[in-house]
């Protein structure tokens, strides 16, 4: 049974604050708990009903396991409505974005992306298409948000994270820099190369100004109606896949 310190500490993780403070962050659901389970990250306790124990898989001895009623989960859950399995995931540490490697491959970098949702499909996304890290600016929605996590269905486990200065990061790089815009050559007729940093922006406002100045290559995803502009989470994934398409 829950204690109500358990409750309390655990719905502080709903938190940036909290979970930043503990280092902890909320995944829920048997797919993305057993993604988890099988990565890198470090599982910490699991709280799951009785049902659930069987399909959970490769358990270690470190992981503190509370077998729970559905009644309890659901007072802890970010969701409306509870999933058999919530876990507590050990943040990872913060690195050194000035000493990520940028060769021979491809980083998408998010200026500005306040959706949960379209944060968590951009993430799955680049698993689909097999691009590794994801740049994040400051004033991006935390990538560790239950949102966010939710709607990677898993594939955050696989995604290296990396929030810091946009900006000044791309000052430094070392690979060309390709913006989506609404004005910039068709996706189709650009030569993306081996090795490129992706920049896509705020949902509402596009790509900031500090941003913009280091783009080298401005690039856009021609449309054929009436909508004023594509879903950030949708660009991603064109441009993602127009990527690997030609590499």
């Amino acid at each position: 049974m829950l204690s109500k310190s358990q409750i309390s500490f655990i719905k502080s993780l709903h938190l940036k604050k909290f979970r930043k403070e503990h280092k902890l962050f909320i995944v829920e659901g048997i797919k993305s708990v057993n993604e988890f389970i099988r990565s890198e990250y470090l599982v910490v306790e699991l709280f799951c009903t009785e049902n659930a124990m069987p399909n959970l898989v490769n358990l270690s001895r470190t992981i503190k396991i509370n077998s729970i009623s559905t009644v309890e989960l659901q007072k802890i859950s970010t969701l409306s409505t509870a999933q058999n399995v919530l876990a507590l995931v050990q943040l990872p540490e913060d690195k050194d974005i000035e000493t990520l490697q940028f060769t021979d491959t491809f980083t998408l970098a998010l200026d500005g992306i306040q959706d949960p949702g379209n944060l968590g499909t951009i993430i799955r996304s680049a698993d689909w298409f097999g691009i590794r890290q994801i740049i994040c600016s400051e004033d991006c929605v935390d990538a560790y948000n239950p949102k966010v996590v939710q709607a990677t269905m898993g594939s955050l486990s696989r995604i290296k994270i990396h929030p810091g200065n946009l900006p000044l990061l791309l000052k430094k790089r070392n690979v060309p820099v390709f913006g989506a815009m609404l004005n910039g050559t068709p996706v189709t007729e650009t030569n993306f190369g081996n090795q490129g940093i992706i920049v896509l922006g705020n949902e509402g406002n596009g790509i900031s100004e500090a941003v913009l100045k280091e783009i080298d290559y401005k690039v856009t995803i021609p449309g054929f109606g009436e909508a004023e502009s594509l879903n950030v989470a949708v660009s991603a994934s064109i441009l993602c896949y127009e990527i690997k398409r030609n590499t």
